[in-house]
């Protein structure tokens, strides 16, 4: 209905998460995700030290707003993974360089 205030539900979302992850299934595919959400705490924490928006970076980039959208959110959906080089452009647009290593397994 129009003219309706909007009341958010306020959500503690680390406590959902460990309410979730005491489900067996629910842990080993958050488990399998470490790595995708290592490298998408990487990249939110360079744009936000370069003190950007999703627009500005997609602009340095020569991209869309959703592009660099889909970039910081892999691993959350089943779209396929950026390429090396899109990691690369976005890694430049925010003022960094790209470095991949391999680390020993835990």
């Amino acid at each position: 209905m129009r003219g309706d205030k909007f009341n958010p539900i306020h959500c503690d979302h680390r406590k959902e998460l460990e309410k979730k992850l005491t489900n067996v299934d629910f842990r080993k595919a958050y488990d399998a995700l470490e790595e995708e959400f290592t490298l998408v705490k990487s990249l939110l924490k360079a744009r936000e030290k370069a003190n950007m928006t999703q627009n500005q970076v997609a602009e340095r980039m020569g991209t869309l707003r959703p592009a660099v959208a889909r970039i910081e959110s892999i691993g959350f959906r089943k779209v396929p993974s950026p390429s090396f080089n899109t990691l690369k452009r976005y890694a430049h647009a925010v003022g960094c360089k790209l470095e991949v290593r391999l680390v020993a397994a835990k």
